[in-house]
């Protein structure tokens, strides 16, 4: 269950930088990160391995 959520959390955060930088996707990829960084907070609370 925490790797998919690590994994989860990685892949939102590439969305992110990808509609940041490149396209003007509007307040829904700050949506996305805003859940990624949670997932990642969750993760290192918990003690969790980064890989």
């Amino acid at each position: 269950m925490g790797n998919i959520l690590y994994l989860v959390a990685v892949v939102l955060v590439i969305v992110w930088a990808l509609g940041f930088f490149a396209y003007s996707a509007g307040s829904i990829i700050h949506i996305l990160l805003v859940i990624a960084v949670i997932a990642i907070l969750l993760r290192v609370i918990r003690g969790g391995r980064i890989v």
